[in-house]
């Protein structure tokens, strides 16, 4: 049987999507806006790990 094998950035972004279409369907009424709202759900998710990713870099040296 084959094994999936995910880094911590490509499991964050597999979340991110994850979530980002629950948070879009659930906390808009239209398509055309929970289609926008989980774009902008999706880049805050991305935009937090990058950016917490860099401050534990930070921190480490």
């Amino acid at each position: 049987m084959p094994t999936l094998t995910l880094t911590h950035f490509s499991a964050a972004l597999l979340f991110a999507l994850f979530a980002s279409v629950v948070f879009g369907i659930t906390q808009r009424n239209t398509a055309r806006d929970q289609f926008r709202y989980g774009l902008y759900c999706f880049g805050m998710f991305v935009g937090g790990v990058v950016v917490a990713g860099w401050a534990m870099w930070l921190l480490r040296r």
